[in-house]
């Protein structure tokens, strides 16, 4: 991984700066002022300073040696476990790559899970961390001659002992949050590649933490820069909250930015849909057309072609409910080709993994999407928005966490949400 700062007058010329050095996948990882300094500091302009980072190729790591070092670590660590810990003997022969690997990995989680369950104190230091994840980033960032010092003094099977039980807690915190076991092994997989038995717990958890913000990349909000009107669809299941969404950022777009907005409305199907958008549509003064097919999407879009966005509201369905999957494909798919679109997928934070997973292939089958998870208010885990994030490989643009129009919307924030999963605050 790539790490560098960038400064300029403004957030944009920074991350402009950032994107044209580390290229399109950079991931602004922090956004800081820099306010001038001195006698004439009133005279002075701000600067703003951008971290960003991007992953490089990993080198291969030789899984034969790993094996034995965490055959070696075994000996020098006293674990207290439910069960007897087996490790296969290494054969002075050659072992088999995929092999060696497998072994070394399989271990490593295997101890993860046996350790004993009370670790309230590498809890507590977690969240502590995790607080100050950024003066952490800054030392990685800017090594200092003496740290450096004490890195290559400091002895390892010390950091063994401390940073075991360390990684075992970052396991089961993940998994406490619901992400799927298959995303968190990967993540500790992905630490195999780092030497995590000789390295510090700070660099460990600043590891984790910066590897996840690049699993979450780079939000992507409503973007009216092209043609207009943009129209925007407002897609997914029933009771996830589409209506009350389209109408926080409707007012977000019309009061903060000024847009000139118009609401469309497909939602004939439920009872008192289109008053509910009505009643919004007469809040923000703004125009509403209700539409009973398909075939009048086009006819719609034409009265507001003024308008510099449309946010369409559509039926929410069952994602086994065949019929009105057909339905909204000939809806979204129908549309002129001369304007612009996006289609976001609204999701609710509640709901099971299995069924999300569902809900975003059938999805899929209609039209890429961007994410939008709504009740957050309502869960206290949210590995799912990870989850779901890495399913579908679609990028997470708006997370909502309560029902009042236009305060409980936010576009996401994927630090805040990696401090989460890790457990902070």
């Amino acid at each position: 991984m790539t790490i560098k700062k960038f400064q300029g007058r403004s957030k944009e010329e920074a991350t402009e700066k950032a994107k044209a050095e580390l290229g399109a996948d950079a991931v602004v990882m922090n956004i800081k002022e820099i306010k001038p300094k001195g006698l004439f500091k009133s005279f002075k302009r701000s600067l703003f300073e951008v971290t960003a980072a991007v992953e490089e190729s990993e080198k291969q790591v030789n899984s034969t040696v790993a094996l034995k070092n965490m055959q070696k670590m075994h000996e020098t660590i006293n674990m207290t476990a439910d069960e007897p810990i087996q490790i296969p003997p290494v054969s002075s022969d050659a072992i088999d790559q995929s092999k060696a690997e497998q072994s070394a990995i399989e271990f490593l989680k295997r101890n993860a899970g046996l350790l004993k369950k009370e670790d309230v104190g590498e809890r507590e230091r977690i969240e502590e961390k995790l607080e100050s994840l950024q003066s952490i980033l800054e030392k990685q960032l800017v090594p200092e001659k003496k740290e450096e010092e004490e890195e290559e003094t400091a002895k390892p099977e010390g950091r063994k002992n401390e940073n075991l039980p360390f990684i075992k807690v970052l396991y089961e915190t993940l998994i406490m949050n619901e992400v799927n076991e298959k995303y968190v092994n990967q993540v500790i997989d992905e630490l195999e590649k780092v030497n995590w038995n000789g390295s510090s717990v700070d660099a460990i958890l600043s590891n984790v933490y910066q590897k996840m913000i690049l699993k979450f990349g780079q939000p992507h909000a409503i973007d009216l820069s092209g043609k207009k009107p943009k129209v925007v669809f407002f897609v997914g299941p029933t009771g996830v909250g589409k209506t009350t969404t389209l109408a926080k950022i409707a007012s977000r777009l019309k009061v903060e930015q000024g847009k000139k907005v118009a609401f469309l409305t497909a939602d004939t199907y439920r009872i008192a849909a289109a008053e509910q958008l009505r009643i919004y549509a007469n809040i923000l003064d703004t125009p509403l057309v209700i539409i009973y097919s398909a075939d009048e999407l086009n006819q719609g879009i034409e009265q507001m072609e003024n308008f510099d966005v449309i946010l369409v509201d559509t039926a929410g369905f069952s994602h086994k409910c065949l019929d009105q999957k057909e339905d909204m494909k000939k809806l979204v798919q129908g549309m002129d080709k001369k304007y612009e679109s996006e289609v976001y997928l609204v999701l609710s934070a509640t709901t099971k993994y299995k069924d999300l997973m569902e809900i975003a292939d059938v999805y899929k089958e209609i039209s890429d999407y961007k994410l939008i998870f709504t009740k957050l208010d309502e869960t206290t885990t949210y590995g799912n928005i990870l989850n779901i994030k890495l399913y579908s490989q679609a990028d997470v643009s708006y997370i909502t966490n309560g029902q009042n129009v236009p305060d409980d919307i936010e576009i996401f924030n994927s630090q805040k949400m990696v401090k989460r999963l890790l457990g902070g605050s």
